[in-house]
């Protein structure tokens, strides 16, 4: 991530991303350079793509980008924009950054895996605390609950950055109610997030992962 200088890196978007990133590529993700077209394969998607410098990062370090990308990061030639553009970033499942697309592309394409029989693929997008305040989250959460998703996670992550709270249940209990099985985890620690993340509960899972408060 140093040698990223861009002025609009977002560092505390990025660095709140960077233990989640890793663990899900180095650890859970069926999905490689070589196999990144490959149909059942599993699928990452960034909704949290303000900040993306460690999306970037753990990109290359996995080979999917090279790092000689990273110094030119934001510049006008370079590949790497300040947000994430699927037609020019290897790996980058969809184009993000507009806050409240991600979670309701990762319901469809849940759905649309299962509807071409394809069991084995998982599909987690990255969300972040604030980000759920659209309200096309809502729609999201509440239409994959109804109709179960077993192959669908979503991580949120949360570090106190949302407008007005969650209150005493937390995120967590947003997805809850309608009918998702959640999990909150420490999201600097390496081994509870793996574990969470591997979860398979047979319906939509959330992860949440607490890092250090914005700012």
């Amino acid at each position: 991530m140093t040698l990223m200088t861009g002025d609009e890196k977002h560092g505390p978007s990025a660095t709140s991303t960077l233990d989640v990133l890793w663990v899900l590529y180095d650890e859970v993700l069926r999905v490689a350079p070589e196999s990144a077209d490959d149909p059942d394969r599993d699928w990452f998607l960034l909704s949290k793509g303000h900040g993306p410098a460690a999306y970037y990062a753990v990109l290359a370090a996995k080979g999917f980008i090279p790092e000689s990308w990273l110094p030119g990061f934001g510049g006008v030639d370079s590949r790497l924009g300040y947000h994430p553009d699927r037609n020019l970033v290897p790996g980058a499942e969809i184009s993000s950054g507009s806050l409240g697309h991600g979670l309701p592309l990762a319901v469809g394409l849940a759905h649309g895996l299962l509807a071409r029989g394809l069991t084995r693929p998982r599909v987690f997008v990255l969300v972040g605390d604030a980000e759920l305040d659209e309200g096309s989250n809502n729609e999201a959460i509440v239409y994959a609950g109804a109709v179960g998703l077993p192959n669908l996670t979503a991580i949120a992550v949360d570090n106190s950055s949302a407008s007005y709270g969650w209150g005493a249940g937390g995120i967590e209990s947003h997805f809850a109610v309608s009918g998702w099985s959640a999990a909150r985890v420490d999201g600097r620690d390496h081994t509870a997030l793996a574990a969470a993340l591997r979860a398979a509960p047979g319906r939509p899972h959330l992860v949440v992962a607490t890092v250090e408060a914005k700012g």
